[in-house]
């Protein structure tokens, strides 16, 4: 082989390893991508993504990654109530609704979650299905003071049935007797209205009182 060709040889193969050397940093990135893709889609990592985000404030975010981590099979009792709790923050009411509904059809009696669920529709202006959740709740956990006291705020408040009303008012008073609700509870009892008797007929004429005579003195015995 000429002088030449080993030249042309040994540039060819120079710039072949060079492709080859070149080419593996490329090939080491896309790997490092995938991992990391695959890293931040862990249930285990998205949610601990989402507690930081909500810790600086990030609700959008927080939100984000709690949801994903819910439907990357984090266990949705850990993960439902701090998903909410972003929601409300952020005056989400609707979606928060959006993400505990499917939730409850799987646990229908998880009555905590029917007691939060009722006061987001509460807050939306729905007293109806409101109400639904809330007597759903105490039907379920009749000794849960804090479901016997939100269902008579809405009675009171929202359809002004203070009879019913007065029924949970007492029972949230016999199961919490001292709770942080006892004094308005208290307060919206209703009063028992007592019917004055009759007084009794009077047996004078309808003129004044008489005077009752004094008494004679003794007479002095002899």
């Amino acid at each position: 082989m000429s002088g030449g060709r080993r030249l042309v040889v040994a540039a060819v193969a120079l710039a072949l390893g060079t492709s080859a050397c070149a080419s593996k940093p490329k090939e080491t990135r896309v790997a490092h991508d995938v991992r990391v893709i695959r890293e931040e889609n862990q249930p285990d990592r998205l949610f601990t993504r989402g507690k930081e985000f909500h810790a600086i404030g990030d609700l959008t975010r927080a939100e984000q990654y709690y949801a994903a981590a819910m439907q990357q099979g984090y266990p949705e009792g850990q993960v439902l109530p701090l998903l909410l709790r972003v929601c409300i923050e952020a005056n989400r009411y609707r979606v928060a609704i959006d993400y505990a509904e499917p939730v409850l059809k799987k646990h229908p009696r998880d009555h905590r979650l029917r007691l939060v669920l009722a006061s987001l529709y509460t807050a939306i202006g729905q007293p109806e299905n409101a109400r639904k959740h809330y007597e759903l709740a105490v039907t379920d956990a009749p000794e849960d003071a804090t479901g016997h006291f939100a269902l008579a705020c809405l009675l009171r408040d929202e359809f002004n049935d203070r009879v019913t009303a007065d029924k949970h008012f007492r029972e949230y008073l016999r199961l919490d007797p001292a709770g942080p609700h006892v004094e308005e509870a208290k307060g919206s009892l209703l009063k028992e209205v007592t019917t004055p008797s009759a007084p009794a007929p009077s047996t004078s004429s309808t003129g004044p009182t008489p005077l009752i005579p004094k008494p004679e003195p003794p007479k002095k015995i002899p």
